[in-house]
């Protein structure tokens, strides 16, 4: 009997199919080529759309696209019950007024006493001695102050050489001074500004009129005079003790030709509590991570999965937990065993949090936590062996297959996973990184990247000084202004390193 008559139920003799016609025997062969071949294509098929559903359906909740990304239909918050109560502060709340300024910081005080009484018009004596205030704060016109030198060419009456007189050590030859410059560089690196919007803001809030050329001059005198501070913050955050990473896509052009090869640019952060430096580089290979993190790191790396991060040893690596959470979601919303697989990860890590967050609000200590944890991590080392235990072809691309390749590779990194189990200071995520690269987002999409090295020195070293200065409550333009001055003078660059307090 023919293999093709066996496979889709046709019973038919040996006696019977040798007496069958040749002709028939190569039609049912030509059929039985036909359907498989059109098996193998719906099967192929099966993979695509699984692949185009997966590509739809992704949400910020299963991939690493940003909420504002994500599609229409996408699942939003169920809306919450309205409450009947009425807006604004419920009765017992503490309310907040508005901030006053200190008496010794007010230009002048007027005192207002009422004449009479409102209830039967008696007339009032006396003080208050707590009266009510009340300030009006104003901005006087703002008018730069212009100092003109005037340099004298005088001829020489012995040989008729004309000499000029020189401008004194402490004026520079730019023409601004380093309040402008530092102004400049607070519009452009803290306010994200374009060089254009800058100019017609010195013009139309300060009345002070440069060019464009000019404007990114001061720009690169501001990035000069803080290069050392930067350099200081990068060997402080290599030398701390936790460190979280993260890198995004930067562009730099090839104006000055320093990116002759046209590499993609990558801006790469590493974030401790109250220092925080980026560098751009035209790589996101391991040397690259090298580089922010130093040769030598002896610290705990807080980051994602991905490879350019494997030099560090697992002992000193806490993977991100919220990556995980999005993988997890994402596997079970895949067909079949993917779904109950990557369902049970998502119930374990939901039982790891709710811990977690006792922990962290101080309702569980941290031993009883580390018990708690135990059964924990053997069921999600358990589920993750289950998907890494099927085999699956080379190139295999269904759902499956994609959860055994994802589940495999979380596995190797599985003792990464519970650093922050173990030791205080740890944070079982790594979105303090990943808010400080937001803005570095923000600044990229509205002006397409930088276009020349020295530019993107300047991005670097902005959001190096800006983030830094955030995080230990400074005064970026003061600090700006102090930095440029001291670089003019030829003094030491201020520090970005968190001020010691003296004793």
């Amino acid at each position: 009997m023919d293999e093709n008559c066996l496979a889709y139920g046709i019973e038919i003799s040996d006696s019977d199919w040798e007496k069958t016609p040749a002709s028939i025997k190569q039609l049912v062969e030509k059929m039985g080529q036909h359907i498989k071949q059109s098996e193998k294509r719906l099967a192929e098929l099966e993979v695509k759309y699984q692949e185009l559903l997966e590509k739809i359906n992704c949400t910020s909740k299963n991939s690493s696209i940003p909420p504002s990304s994500d599609p229409l239909h996408a699942e939003k918050k169920p809306e919450k019950k309205k409450s009947g109560k009425k807006r604004g502060g419920q009765p017992g709340h503490k309310g907040h007024s508005r901030f006053l300024y200190d008496v010794s910081e007010c230009s002048s005080v007027l005192d207002h006493h009422p004449k009479t009484c409102s209830c039967c018009g008696e007339i009032l004596l006396g003080e208050d001695a707590n009266p009510y205030r009340h300030q009006i704060v104003e901005i006087p016109p703002i008018n730069p102050i212009i100092v003109e030198h005037r340099l004298h060419q005088i001829e020489c009456q012995q040989c008729g050489r004309l000499t000029r007189a020189r401008l004194p050590q402490d004026v520079h030859p730019s023409g601004y001074g380093v309040r402008v410059v530092a102004l400049v560089t607070v519009l452009s690196g803290l306010y994200r500004h374009s060089q254009r919007m800058v100019q017609s803001a010195m013009v139309d809030v300060f009345g002070i009129s440069m060019s464009l050329g000019t404007v990114n001059n001061l720009r690169l005198e501001a990035s000069n005079a803080v290069e050392s501070a930067v350099e200081s913050a990068k060997i402080y955050v290599q030398n701390s003790r936790v460190v979280g990473a993260d890198e995004t896509s930067f562009a730099q052009g090839n104006v000055d030709g320093c990116n002759h090869k046209n590499s993609q640019g990558w801006l790469w952060v590493a974030v401790t509590p109250l220092v925080t430096f980026f560098e751009i580089a035209l790589s996101r290979c391991s040397d690259a991570a090298r580089n922010l993190l130093g040769e030598n790191f002896s610290g705990i790396l807080n980051s994602d999965r991905y490879a350019a991060y494997n030099w560090v040893g697992l002992e000193q690596r806490q993977l991100c937990w919220a990556h995980l959470k999005r993988e997890f979601i994402k596997i079970s919303e895949r067909p079949g065993v993917s779904a109950e697989l990557g369902t049970a990860l998502v119930k374990q890590l939901e039982l790891l949090f709710e811990l977690w967050h006792r922990v962290r609000d101080g309702t569980l200590k941290r031993c009883e936590f580390q018990l708690l944890v135990e059964p924990i991590r053997n069921s999600i080392k358990s589920s993750l062996q289950e998907a890494a235990d099927y085999e699956i072809g080379f190139k295999e691309k269904t759902p499956l297959a994609k959860t055994v390749r994802t589940c495999r590779q979380i596995l190797k990194l599985e003792p990464a996973l519970w650093l922050f189990v173990m030791l205080d200071g740890v944070e079982p995520t790594n979105n303090a990184a990943e808010r400080a690269i937001r803005p570095a987002v923000i600044w990229r999409r509205t002006s397409f990247g930088s276009q020349t090295q020295a530019g993107s020195h300047f991005v670097q070293r902005m959001l190096t000084v800006v983030t830094t200065l955030k995080s230990q409550r400074r005064n970026v333009l003061e600090f700006l202004t102090q930095a440029i001055s001291a670089k003019r003078q030829g003094q030491p660059t201020p520090s970005l390193l968190p001020q010691v307090p003296a004793e």
